[in-house]
């Protein structure tokens, strides 16, 4: 198979063949879709060409085919739902001795929900600065300038209707889910 590729678009590489064949052992399927993508289709294989079955529909001309036997689809199709695993993890940062922030990760999983109106509802709830973060994983967190674990799960169960068993806070590195 690999070798009527090569004779097809790269003759000059049909030596090479064994070797690759090594090299790509167990990904075959991998190789073929990267020549593919790079050459073009992939020639007919001699042994399946010979075959007769692509013409059993055409004996009776035109007239022996019905349109009917084809399915149509017409219009837009239904958007399909995702579902998500919603898990919303919320901790409290040390900055200097008596300082803290919250943190509220988790909160994108959430749908039909802004994270930056999310951020400014904590803002004005808590008379704090709060802003949304990306973070390396590309997730993002909201950062709630004060200590406001308790109050923060609260407000995400019963503004944002997140479920509560869905709410966690870490204390010490302990995920204990919200109880209201």
């Amino acid at each position: 198979r690999l070798t009527h590729f090569y004779e097809e678009y790269q003759p000059d590489k049909v030596d090479s063949v064994p070797a690759m064949l090594e090299k790509y052992a167990g990904k075959e399927d991998k190789l073929f879709l990267a020549l593919v993508k790079k050459y073009g289709p992939e020639p007919e294989d001699p042994y399946y060409a010979d075959s007769d079955d692509d013409d059993e529909g055409l004996e009776g001309g035109i007239e022996g085919m019905n349109l009917a036997d084809k399915k149509k689809r017409r219009g837009a199709a239904a958007k399909k739902a995702n579902v998500v695993d919603t898990r919303v993890i919320i901790q409290k940062i040390a900055r200097n001795r008596r300082k803290a922030v919250t943190t509220v990760v988790g909160m994108d999983t959430i749908p039909d929900i802004k994270l930056k109106d999310v951020s400014k509802a904590f803002s004005k709830r808590f008379a704090g600065s709060s802003s949304v973060k990306d973070l390396p994983s590309g997730k993002k967190e909201i950062i709630i300038q004060g200590d406001h674990m308790d109050d923060v799960a609260a407000m995400i169960v019963d503004k944002f209707k997140v479920p509560a068993d869905a709410v966690f806070l870490d204390i010490d590195g302990n995920f204990i889910p919200f109880k209201k």
